[in-house]
């Protein structure tokens, strides 16, 4: 019989176009399907319960599927290379099969893990898988990164896109080696999923393609037209999916564009490779300004609180904020809006910003949430480094009636129309509502006074 192979699953939690469980399928040979909670995930530093959460779920309905196919999931914890490296070399591995990333510590320990295998004789292949084209497909002829996403999304749509793979259909297990599932209920203590914000969204591969399909037919028509409407609530929440791969992009992708009316939700895709592609010419954009701009920013812990927990007394920003600690989840709309009331009117260091939603958003990403907050802030691609929302142009823009800020600022739902997005000193003090922290005309002011003069 030939010796068995491994497949690590990581952000590619499915089985439908998953490439790397297909190539290790066709090995015909007994399959070892693992995941590994890094130890990295377990400190308190990197935490998100609601992110932990909807792994768990993940991880759960993958092992269901894998199971119905004939191999159970594998699930260790420990040092990520260790344990892959320690599992293959005891069980007679000689190839992993597994899905390329690339965020730095996601390329580093893949780098550890191929250096270390080839001195065991194994070899490590990664493959495609979470994004719609990989990071490094093409180059502009200048070489490196695309730094403008307009070009990029050009050659994104004229490139020749990978076919989807087929799941498939058994697997055969390798008996030597249980699948400790139960390790995944016990490594989080109640004290951590206790943390979880009340309405994060089960995951899984199931629940992501009952909801791709159901957004399919009811929303994506009319995308381009509701996509900004904060209180409707069209857009399609797949990111989580998207993220955790219990969806592939590709296929999510090629669905979508069989619609006449999906350009919108499409480019929304290719941002997301977009940014992937710069994070993997640029991995310390995760943490450092992708263009510094000289910015000395302002060290007000008071203020970042009040925005923090939607208490800053602009109605909008507000709403917003309160919708992530509740849902682990914001309006991408709200996101643009909070983060320039971060990054502008507050003048606050955008990392402050990237690492209180990476805490609470179960669509945390590095790249896509790095450099979204970064193009907010004016460091990052946006070829409008100046760029501000104004909160209260925006809430009347695209909540016109309120109704998204009366969802979730409860205090503010007895204030009239006329006043809802920006209400009198008497409303606000009648209903308990704080007057705003900063005045949004001479905080601009300011902001454009900083960033002129270290530009200048």
């Amino acid at each position: 019989m030939k010796p068995p192979t491994i497949i690590v699953f990581s952000r590619d939690l499915r089985v439908r176009d998953n490439p790397a469980l297909a190539a290790a399928a066709r090995e015909s040979c007994p399959i070892i399907p693992l995941f590994v909670f890094d130890n990295l995930l377990l400190t308190s530093q990197f935490q998100s319960p609601n992110r932990i959460s909807f792994l768990i779920d993940s991880l759960h309905d993958l092992n269901d599927s894998l199971t119905a196919l004939g191999a159970s999931l594998v699930v260790r914890q420990g040092d990520w290379v260790d344990e892959v490296l320690n599992l293959a070399i005891r069980s007679g591995v000689k190839k992993v099969h597994l899905t390329n990333d690339f965020s730095w510590y996601a390329n580093k320990r893949l780098e550890k893990l191929e250096r270390l295998a080839f001195v065991e004789n194994i070899s490590v292949e990664r493959h495609p898988g979470v994004s719609v084209v990989p990071p490094k497909e093409f180059s502009p002829s200048s070489g490196g990164e695309y730094k403008i996403f307009t070009p990029y999304y050009r050659r994104w749509l004229a490139d020749q896109w990978r076919t989807p793979c087929f799941g498939p259909e058994s697997l055969v297990p390798f008996k030597e080696e249980g699948s400790d599932i139960t390790l995944i209920n016990n490594l989080f203590d109640s004290h951590v999923l206790g943390q979880r914000s009340p309405e994060i969204p089960m995951g899984g591969e199931k629940v992501g393609l009952a909801k791709f399909g159901q957004w399919l037919e009811d929303y994506l028509k009319d995308y381009d037209k509701t996509r900004d409407r904060l209180a409707q609530d069209c857009t399609s929440r797949l990111s989580p999916y998207l993220h955790f791969g219990c969806l592939s992009p590709l296929e999510v992708a090629l669905c979508a564009l069989k619609n006449p009316q999906s350009s919108g939700f499409v480019r929304q895709l290719c941002w997301r490779d977009f940014y992937l592609q710069v994070l993997a010419h640029r991995p310390d954009a995760s943490s450092s300004d992708y263009r510094y701009r000289g910015d000395v920013w302002n060290q007000n812990s008071v203020a970042f609180i009040a925005w923090t927990k939607g208490l800053t007394g602009y109605p909008l920003v507000d709403a917003g904020m309160r919708q992530i600690l509740h849902e682990g989840f914001m309006h991408n709309r709200a996101r643009m809006v909070t983060a320039s009331f971060l990054t502008k009117d507050l003048y606050l260091d955008w990392r402050l910003g990237a690492a209180h939603f990476m805490r609470y958003l179960v669509d945390g990403d590095i790249a896509s949430n790095q450099l979204n907050w970064q193009w907010n802030a004016g460091t990052g691609t946006d070829s409008n480094p100046h760029r501000i929302f104004n909160p209260t142009r925006q809430a009347e823009r695209f909540d016109p009636d309120g109704s998204y800020i009366r969802r979730w600022i409860p205090e503010l739902s007895t204030v009239p129309d006329e006043e809802i997005h920006n209400p009198t000193e008497a409303w606000r003090s009648h209903v308990g509502y704080p007057k705003p922290i900063v005045d949004h005309k001479r905080a601009v002011a300011a902001y454009r006074a900083h960033r002129f003069t270290k530009e200048n």
